[in-house]
């Protein structure tokens, strides 16, 4: 469904924003709609990409039965 909306703006914003949207083709009004989803979609948690080599290594320790103090203690004995 869609719903009328009035944006208030300088007029050399409304004047650039008609000219790109001219230029590509498209209504103005797909451009703040395609805008409105970009801002949705960019403010929604993602996880950060990671490396190919270390997303391969995600969750490989995964029901180890390795537990945080083992591993400090690892680290004790070799370093110190």
């Amino acid at each position: 469904m869609n719903t009328k909306l009035i944006l208030n703006m300088e007029k050399h914003l409304i004047d650039s924003a008609e000219e790109y949207a001219a230029k590509n083709g498209k209504p103005l009004s797909r451009l703040v709609a395609d805008f409105f989803h970009i801002l949705k979609n960019s403010n929604a948690e993602e996880e950060p990409q990671l490396p190919p080599t270390v997303a391969s290594l995600k969750g490989v320790l995964k029901g180890s039965g390795i537990q945080e103090e083992d591993y400090k203690q690892y680290l004790e004995e070799k370093y110190l």
